[in-house]
């Protein structure tokens, strides 16, 4: 880690404060959904044997600082990000060649791949996809050059179950109100303070992309017409329960649209296609079996992980809802475009598939902002930069400074640093293993302390932010024939290919202890946090 570029912080406290800062943490938090189900190493099962019980999420007592001028870059180019992946999504010859690199080492990329293939057979029955997207970045300085100032560097690129959009709005209301109370003792300069605490409209921007997207999906296809709705899949016994009904609820009371969750291993028992050529997706709610809804969008809250597919009738699941005229958030090739070779093959230096992709969009302007928040990424195969990368992994000395990271997302899997030749080493000589993997330069952020309120209990100490940038984006994607895209009053569509909509959509600060590797809050290793802007 380098050194710091922040004043000191948080503000020391005395105890009756912390007593105060703490409670009203505790209070504000239950109040507002700021919550979790809780982990049975925390309250057992015996003890809740129902599942009632929901905790405060882990979250940060302060706002961690955070360079404003990072901050407002990684926003401001949310949206050239957005158009990238979905001209990725778009651009099914070249994901091909990607994907055919993959399908040799990792059976998940290979199975998603063929879901693709099999409908593409049929022809694809929705050409509209919609993208909640989320890039995530950390604070880089250099440890060799203490002149330069702190820069963005990416960390990943997620399109598929972009998780905390609804806590994430909750936590900064929530770090705000303990301002306003003065729960926060005045510190000098005085770092926390309205003007530094910006407000976060995630819940408000990605229900608002859900919304979009349903009414672009027209009206019912069925005959008679059913009533329209959005279906959630999401992950038996979700710790994160509450995270998605922010979002849920708000589609159902500000939006009006009727909103369902569905266990991902129950796709088969509760849908349907219909037999008519529209093939529209049919819900009957388990506690309404005389009542059918026309799905007009499914949004992904599961399905992301091999663990989510237990066996051959998951995978038929997936390729039935492939084969649906429902809006799939994302679709499958979106879900192949945030595999982490699409990320190499952008980063590695020199690569001119960044230009490709942008060159000829409304976000041509951006390229090199974009291309500056790239860490160089390598592959490990034959290519001389395979070759280079390969070299850098097996040296004891020269690995510390890089990541080990597989190619599917889910996060959880990576290896760092002096783990890497080990790890490497018990892949054997088989070349495909290693090609599963890309080689990332590790992030070096500057020292910042916090504490964390997690399970009950307050720890203090260096922690590293991992900021991310939330988009929405709705496009077409050239594929299926049929009717033209109407929308929300009616109009006429615009042409094929063509990004309907596109807007940056709020921001989430996750923060972990300095000696955690992983920072996945509902795995179990960081907090929920938001920034305070300083001027660095």
């Amino acid at each position: 880690m380098a050194a710091s570029v922040y004043p000191e912080y948080p503000p020391e406290t005395i105890n009756e404060q912390n007593v105060f800062l703490l409670s009203s943490i505790k209070n504000w938090s239950i109040l507002n959904g700021l919550a979790i189900r809780p982990s049975p190493s925390f309250i057992s099962p015996d003890v809740d044997p129902s599942g009632s019980i929901a905790v405060t999420a882990p979250v940060t007592l302060f706002p961690s600082l955070f360079p404003r001028s990072c901050f407002e870059e990684a926003r401001a180019i949310q949206k050239a990000y957005n158009e990238l992946y979905a001209a990725i999504a778009r651009d099914e010859s070249w994901l091909k060649e990607i994907v055919e690199e993959l399908i040799e080492v990792d059976d998940f990329i290979a199975n998603l791949w063929n879901v693709h293939l099999e409908v593409e057979k049929e022809g694809y029955a929705q050409d509209l996809s919609l993208g909640l997207f989320r890039s995530d970045y950390m604070i880089h300085t250099d440890p060799n050059d203490s002149s330069a100032g702190p820069v963005l560097r990416q960390v990943e690129f997620n399109t598929i179950a972009s998780s905390f959009g609804g806590l994430s709005t909750k936590l900064s209301q929530l770090h705000s109100y303990l301002h306003s109370i003065a729960a926060y003792p005045s510190s000098t300069p005085p770092l926390i303070a309205p003007s530094s605490l910006p407000a976060n409209p995630s819940i408000d921007s990605l229900t608002l992309g859900l919304s979009t997207a349903h009414h672009a999906y027209g009206p019912s296809k069925s005959t008679p017409p059913l009533p329209l709705c959005i279906l959630f899949l999401v992950q038996p016994f979700e710790s994160n329960i509450f995270d998605q009904l922010h979002l849920s609820t708000t589609l159902q009371t500000t939006h009006v649209i009727p909103t369902f969750r569905l266990p991902f291993s129950q796709i088969l028992d509760y849908t349907s296609i219909s037999p008519s050529g529209h093939r529209a997706l049919l819900y009957t709610p388990p506690h309404s079996p005389t009542t059918s809804y026309e799905v007009t969008l499914i949004y992904f809250r599961a399905g992301y992980s091999p663990t989510d597919y237990t066996s051959p009738t998951s995978w038929h699941a997936r390729l039935h809802l492939e084969r649906s005229a429902a809006i799939k958030c994302p679709s499958i090739l979106t879900h192949l475009a945030g595999s982490k070779k699409i990320q190499q093959e952008l980063a590695t230096p020199s690569s001119p598939h960044l230009s490709r992709f942008l060159s000829s969009t409304a976000s041509s302007s951006f390229i090199s902002r974009v291309r500056s928040t790239f860490a160089a990424i390598y592959p490990l195969d034959s290519s001389t930069a395979g070759k280079q990368a390969i070299t850098i992994a097996t040296d004891a000395e020269e690995c510390v400074n890089y990541v080990l990271k597989p190619q599917r997302e889910g996060g959880g899997n990576n290896i760092y640093g002096a783990k890497i030749p080990g790890f490497l080493k018990g892949l054997g000589e088989d070349e495909r293993k290693w090609r599963g993997h890309i080689l990332m330069e590790m992030i070096k952020p500057p020292v910042l302390r916090n504490a964390i309120f997690r399970n009950g209990e307050v720890k203090n100490g260096e922690v590293v932010g991992e900021l991310g940038v939330y988009g929405v984006c709705l496009w077409r994607c050239g594929r299926a024939k049929g009717d033209e895209l109407k929308g929300e009053n009616g109009e006429e569509g615009k042409g094929r290919g063509d990004i309907l909509e596109n807007w940056e959509a709020g921001f989430l600060l996750r923060t972990k202890g300095r000696e955690s590797e992983e920072g996945g809050v509902a795995a179990g290793f960081g907090a929920v946090d938001s920034p305070c802007l300083v001027d660095v």
